[in-house]
């Protein structure tokens, strides 16, 4: 009898270049000539969101784009980025809270599980949490399933890794 091959589908981020990304963007802020004074702050909070306070929606774009590019350097997906709504603050300061997007939600995975069982390759799918594990005894089928949700990635919006590929 074949032994079942398998791997998870999850949706992670590496919580240390996290970490790296937003102490980087902090120095850019202390040395960069239009927000050295700016008063502008940003803060990682439990690696569960980003909070950036400043002067005006200007600065407040040219730092998520610093942060964004160190994010790009770092190796991490800016989708797992969840920007919410610009806030005024006190002192005439504005404020946005950015969440950190982890694991694949429920109503994802179900969508994941569908598209996996309308291929018709011999394989299963089922939901595990927040990740969702792929099995079968052929390897060319798990191949074509991690290439058809790498096809897909853009339309579930959220970053997916493969991993415990055994």
């Amino acid at each position: 009898m074949a032994k079942d091959e398998s791997f998870d589908v999850v949706s992670e981020f590496d919580a240390q270049e996290m970490v790296n990304a937003v102490d980087q963007t902090k120095r850019e802020l202390q040395t960069r000539f239009d927000l050295k004074d700016s008063g502008s702050v940003i803060d990682l909070e439990a690696g569960k969101s980003i909070t950036i306070t400043t002067k005006d929606d200007f600065k407040l774009r040219n730092i998520i784009d610093i942060l964004q590019a160190k994010m790009a350097k770092r190796g991490l997906n800016l989708k797992i980025l969840d920007p919410q709504k610009v806030e005024s603050s006190l002192g005439g300061n504005v404020r946005q809270v950015i969440k950190l997007k982890k694991g694949i939600s429920q109503e994802l995975a179900k969508k994941i599980v569908a598209e996996i069982k309308s291929t018709k390759l011999k394989v299963q799918a089922a939901i595990q949490a927040d990740q969702v594990r792929v099995s079968g005894k052929n390897r060319d089928d798990l191949q074509e399933v991690i290439k058809l949700l790498r096809e897909k990635q853009d339309e579930y919006n959220v970053a997916l890794q493969f991993i415990n590929y055994r």
